[in-house]
């Protein structure tokens, strides 16, 4: 029988004439795409390429996928792992493995087999959804692997001859075994762990709920003003918690969301143009990029809003933006992982306030707190904390850093009336902000050393341990600096080897066999002599730090050995 993948690609414009609706019924993930079919089941969900799914292909095949993996055995709350680029199985199987009473674990593609690896062991991933190309990347590291079961391949090959103990299926043949309802779960239940970059170490996972992904699709969707006449551009990674965010901001609504793996920038402005985009999400160094190239005449005529998230948009990429698109609102925003979405700047407001990252959105509540849990006045900083139906559950596996960002609130914070007995759990972000006398926030710094570099927060440890790996350095270190289009370039200093050899160059590419390219180091720096320490006895990153933007602020070459890749 015919997949319900395989549909051939409809125009936009090929929908039943918009019904207006309470769209505010949804309370579990996989039921944003059910109530969207069941009001209008021929209108388009997905496009990706040549192909396109309606709102009532995209629910067979989630049904499909549910049923398959009850089939297979999974229980309630068992992870679900997901190793692939953009494409329609993608998001099918996400919504499907919440739809299951499972948890999807959606993983970058940009990573690399032991960073999959990692995760896999971390959260006792069950079965794991790839294709046959990733698979030979991940075949000498699955038998580490000791929770996995299953493995479902989305592209055809022969399967009878693989060894070894794991269970091999296509896709589909998952789909058509279907039949079988899901698990029980409410709204509180786990949907989802997203893996994001620690201060310190591996990545961690962050646990949300569905209630979590419905009300932040439900409180984007509002101030966008999302209909059903929308198509948005997924660009961003769907791992990410604003690349996920595009599809469910999409379903709420019922409109469109248009796939794309992009090489180039210019990749972005053709699908822009030719799917006739009414809504794009990006982070600064893709829009510093895209405000660089010459912009197709029509995209100014349906792209009704540019969101900017991940860092701050410098002032001048946000101009030759808006001098693009006049008819265009842009809407700056902040977001965490753990809280999904925080805060949005209305268009209206960019011009008196284009540093602002706006106030708290719909159905949240952002505090600036003193470290005693007292609020802050205005213009004093203070650390960004977040209350509301978006925080999240908590760190996959790690009550330690649990602990340092989901903390009870004080009893006499606004809203904790002293009659309340129970504690409210809020996300401090570890960011300073200040909230100037009309209330809107402004980003200054973060407390931590996590680096923000092209989107991506980077642990500073999770790139000295690949270095280390190599066996090409003694000592090391890795810090951000400031950096005009990627927001910040990763630095590295360190000292030879045992054998007393350094090659910055050869280190370099190592990096980048093993690394994402967006965390290999802009630049390595020798240390002639032992890394200095502080009092603790660490290698003190911030001096060396210091002295690295000191050399380079007094126009000296930053440190002998500077490569860049």
């Amino acid at each position: 029988s015919r997949s319900p993948l395989r549909i051939p690609l409809k125009s936009a414009t090929t929908r039943l004439p918009h019904r207006t609706q309470d769209m505010t019924d949804a309370h579990l993930l996989a039921e944003l795409i059910s109530h969207a079919a069941a009001r209008d089941p021929d209108a388009i969900a997905l496009s990706h390429g040549r192909q396109a799914m309606s709102y009532g292909a995209l629910q067979q095949a989630v049904s499909g996928f549910v049923g398959g993996l009850v089939g297979l055995g999974l229980q309630r709350g068992e992870r679900v792992a997901i190793y692939l680029e953009k494409r329609l199985e993608t998001v099918v199987a996400s919504f499907g493995a919440a739809g299951a009473g499972c948890v999807f674990v959606p993983l970058n593609p940009l990573l690399k087999a032991e960073q999959v690896a990692y995760i896999l062991r971390d959260c006792n991933v069950r079965a794991l959804l790839t294709s046959s190309e990733r698979l030979a990347l991940l075949e000498p590291i699955l038998s580490s692997c000791h929770d996995l079961r299953h493995v479902i391949l989305v592209t055809g090959e022969t399967l009878s001859d693989r060894p070894g103990p794991l269970a091999w299926l296509r896709w589909d043949d998952l789909l058509q075994a279907g039949g079988q309802s899901g698990h029980r779960v409410i709204d509180t239940d786990i949907a989802a762990i997203l893996y994001t970059s620690g201060s310190t170490g591996q990545p961690k996972g962050v646990v949300l709920s569905h209630r979590n992904l419905v009300a932040g699709a439900r409180s984007v969707a509002s101030y966008l003003e999302n209909t059903a006449d929308d198509t948005l551009l997924a660009a961003l990674p769907l791992s990410f918690d604003a690349g996920f965010s595009q599809l469910t901001t999409a379903f709420h609504a019922g409109a469109r969301v248009v796939l794309l793996n992009y090489l180039l920038p210019r990749d972005v402005l053709k699908a822009l143009a030719s799917e006739r985009v009414t809504g794009l999400t990006a982070v600064p160094p893709l829009y510093i990029q895209l405000a660089e190239l010459d912009w197709p005449a029509t995209i100014s005529g349906h792209l009704r809003y540019f969101a900017n998230t991940g860092g701050r948009l410098p002032r001048q990429t946000l101009a030759s933006l808006r001098s693009r698109l006049p008819d265009s609102k842009p809407y700056l925003m902040y977001g965490l992982t753990e809280a999904f979405r925080s805060t949005y700047l209305p268009p209206d407001e960019v011009d008196r306030r284009p540093d602002s990252i706006g106030k708290a959105i719909p159905n949240a509540e952002i505090l600036v707190l003193r470290e005693d849990g007292s609020a802050c006045a205005a213009n004093e900083p203070g650390e960004l904390v977040h209350r509301g139906a978006l925080v999240g559950m908590g760190y996959w596996n790690d009550r330690e850093k649990t602990a340092e960002r989901y903390k009870a609130l004080p009893a006499r914070t606004p809203g904790r009336d002293a009659g309340l007995v129970l504690p409210e759990i809020a996300v401090f972000s570890g960011d300073t902000v200040r909230s100037d006398d009309q209330g809107f926030l402004y980003f200054i710094g973060r407390r931590d050393e996590m680096m923000k570099t092209s989107g991506y927060r980077v642990s500073p440890t999770e790139v000295e341990e690949v270095l280390y790996a190599t066996r090409l350095v003694g000592e090391c270190v890795a810090f951000g600096v400031d950096h005009p289009t990627l927001g910040q370039a990763i630095q590295v200093i360190a000292t030879p080897a045992a054998d007393g050899e350094f090659d910055p160059v050869a280190l370099l590419a190592e990096c980048r066999r093993r690394m994402p390219a967006y965390m290999v180091p802009a630049g390595v720096t020798v240390h002639p002599g032992p890394l200095p320490r502080n009092p603790n006895g660490k290698i003190d990153r911030k001096a060396l730090a210091s002295a690295f933007l000191a050399s380079t602020a007094d126009g000296e070459r930053p440190l002998p050995g500077l490569s860049q890749p």
